[in-house]
C-alpha cells in the first residue's frame, strides 16, 4: 500500500477516535510558535520525543513550561501494546551513537528545566537500552547541570521467567539507578486482569519488580508509575492496583483516560468523569503517595517537574 494511502488512513481513524471525546477531552494543542520550534529542533537533529510521536494533547503546555519527554532509541518499539501509538516492529533501527549529545543539545536549546527521558522497548540489545539511559542522563548534566532528569524505562526483560534473566534484570536497573535520576517511572498501565489484552510483553508483577529493585537499590530515588484507564477496569481493580504500588514503596503516581489513538487500536470501554478522577486522586492521597496527579489528560509526564 502506498505510503500516502497509509497516512491518510491514520489521519481518517485519528479523526474519528476525536469526534466520539466527551468534551472535557477535548483541548487546543497550544501556541504554534512553541510547538514548531520545538519540532523544528528535533527533527533537526533526527530525535524523537514520545510528546511528538504519542501525539500527547498537553504538549503544547509542557513546552510552555520548560518540560519534554524525549523518546530515545528510535521511534520503533519491540513490543506491541494494545493502547501505545509508538510504531512496532521486530528490526528497530541501530543506535544513533550521537543520540546522547544530541539530546543533550537540544535541552540547551530549548532552555529545558526538567528533561523526562523515556524510551522504546528494545528487546533487541543485550542490555535492553540501560546503558543509553546512563549515557544520555550523563550527557544532559555535562551540558546542563541544573537541569533535572527523570526516567521513565521499560522493564528491561529480555529472558524466561525465574532463574538468571532475574539478576540480568536487576543489573540493567541498576545501571540507570546508579545514574541517579531525579525521579525513576515505570508505568504498570492498567489492572492486572487486563494486563495480557493491554500490555503484551509486559507483566503486572515484572513492574512492581522494577519499583521494588529501584528502591532496593537507593531508597533516595522517588519512584512513580501510572495508570491509563478506560479499558474496562473497576475502580475496585484501581484501588488494588494502587494497594500494590505503595506495598512496593512507590512514591508518585498518575492516572489518566486512554483515548484510543487510531482504530487499531483497543478500544474504550468507559470515558471516566473528571469527578471520578478527583475522588481516585483524593483516595491515593490517602495511600501515602506522596504526589498525585490525576485526570482524564493526565499522562505519565504531565507537570513532571512539580513535586507537592
Amino acid at each position: 500500500m502506498p505510503a500516502e494511502t497509509n497516512a491518510l488512513d491514520s489521519v481518517s481513524s485519528r479523526r474519528l477516535a476525536v469526534e466520539g471525546l466527551p468534551e472535557w477531552l477535548k483541548r487546543p494543542l497550544g501556541k504554534a510558535s512553541e510547538l514548531s520550534t520545538v519540532q523544528r529542533i528535533i527533527k533537526q537533529r533526527q530525535i524523537h520525543t514520545i510528546c511528538e510521536e504519542g501525539r500527547c494533547p498537553n504538549r503544547g503546555e509542557c513546552y510552555a513550561q520548560k518540560t519534554a519527554t524525549f523518546l530515545l532509541m528510535g521511534p520503533t518499539c519491540t513490543r506491541s501494546c494494545g493502547f501505545c501509538q509508538v510504531d512496532k516492529g521486530h528490526a528497530p533501527m541501530p543506535l544513533d551513537p550521537e543520540e546522547p549529545q544530541k539530546v543533550a543539545e537540544s535541552v540547551s536549546l530549548l532552555g529545558l528545566r526538567y528533561v523526562v527521558l523515556t524510551s522504546v522497548a528494545r528487546d533487541d540489545l543485550p542490555d535492553q537500552g540501560a546503558g543509553w539511559f546512563a549515557q544520555t542522563i550523563a550527557a544532559i548534566r555535562q551540558r546542563n547541570p541544573v537541569s533535572q532528569v527523570e526516567v521513565l524505562t521499560p522493564d528491561f526483560w529480555g529472558g524466561r521467567e525465574g532463574g538468571e534473566p532475574d539478576a540480568l534484570q536487576q543489573a540493567r536497573i541498576a545501571t540507570v539507578v546508579n545514574a541517579v535520576p531525579a525521579c525513576y517511572n515505570h508505568n504498570i498501565e492498567t489492572v492486572r486482569r487486563l494486563q495480557a489484552p493491554v500490555r503484551r510483553g509486559a507483566k503486572y508483577d515484572r513492574s512492581l519488580r522494577v519499583l521494588q529493585l529501584v528502591k532496593a537499590l537507593n531508597p533516595a530515588i522517588p519512584t512513580k508509575s501510572g495508570l491509563m484507564l478506560g479499558h474496562g477496569e473497576t475502580e475496585a481493580e484501581v484501588l488494588e492496583t494502587l494497594a500494590d504500588l505503595r506495598a512496593v514503596g512507590c512514591d508518585r503516581l498518575t492516572i489518566g483516560q486512554y483515548m484510543r489513538p487510531s482504530l487499531e487500536h483497543l478500544p474504550v470501554q468507559k470515558y471516566w468523569t473528571p469527578a471520578e478522577f478527583d475522588r481516585l486522586g483524593e483516595l491515593a492521597g490517602g495511600m501515602g503517595f506522596a504526589h498525585v496527579r490525576s485526570g482524564p489528560l493526565v499522562r505519565s509526564s504531565y507537570h513532571a517537574g512539580e513535586v507537592d
